[in-house]
């Protein structure tokens, strides 16, 4: 075992307290053609709805593995006491693994403590999180797919997640960056891009989700390039400590 994972084993033991405290809201993702949510996102918050980033710029080396583990368990305690339908996607962070299979344990403890079935669970790559070492993140997702947990890379397109990710892993989901789905509509090279990472994925099995939707015409391209399952502004804001509604008239 080397340092980093004796490290994190040692503080998977100890379970020492964080220090500051977070919540969580929850945004919906939906599927189009059903006009159903499909899945709720967990975003991290400030206990009292504070940005993201109030809270992960306090998070470092030294307690870094003890926030994705204690971000886990409570993700999956808010999904279950708001009794959350469909699938629930959690953010982790890949530098915080050091031993897949060892640091998955407590998650699997607080699916079964909370009452949450872990195949409707969604482990996704931390938006903005770098990845210092591809190889380690696509044998945890291989590790997590053995669980029965679901996949997804996030921000596909962006940084690390491209076609060399795809290509040595193909998750259950890849969720297309929000800045190639910003004016789509109006964007003929951004159409172009999207209508072959939706082919490409047909071909492989994964499903397309798009983020960031924010206008009807974003919505009704995106459905024309053949993505049913969607994320943003339009359907729901995130929700805190809640259950997001849909407006009705985001359905088109």
């Amino acid at each position: 075992m080397d340092k980093s994972a004796a490290k994190g084993c040692q503080q998977c033991r100890e379970a020492e307290p964080l220090g500051f405290d977070f919540s969580y809201a929850y945004q919906p993702i939906v599927q189009l053609s059903t006009q159903q949510i499909y899945a709720h996102e967990a975003l991290v918050r400030g206990p009292n709805g504070e940005s993201a980033w109030s809270v992960l710029s306090q998070v470092n080396e030294d307690n870094r593995y003890a926030f994705d583990q204690a971000c886990r368990v409570a993700a999956i305690e808010g999904a279950a006491k708001l009794n959350l339908q469909g699938y629930l996607s959690i953010n982790f962070l890949p530098n915080a693994v050091y031993q897949p299979a060892a640091c998955i344990q407590r998650t699997l403890q607080a699916a079964e403590e909370f009452g949450f079935p872990t195949e409707r669970i969604i482990f996704e790559v931390t938006e903005g999180e770098e990845v210092q070492d591809r190889p380690h993140l696509v044998n945890i997702f291989r590790e997590y797919r053995r669980f029965g947990f679901q996949t997804a890379i996030d921000d596909f397109g962006a940084g690390y997640a491209g076609l060399n990710l795809l290509a040595e892993y193909q998750p259950h989901i890849i969720k297309i960056d929000m800045d190639l789905v910003r004016s789509i509509d109006t964007s003929v090279a951004k159409q172009a891009i999207v209508r072959g990472i939706v082919s490409i994925c047909r071909d492989l099995d994964v499903k397309v989700l798009a983020e960031g939707i924010e206008t009807p015409a974003e919505r009704d391209t995106l459905r024309g390039a053949g993505i049913d399952l969607m994320q943003g502004y339009l359907f729901c804001k995130p929700a805190l400590r809640a259950a997001g509604e849909i407006d009705p008239a985001a359905w088109g």
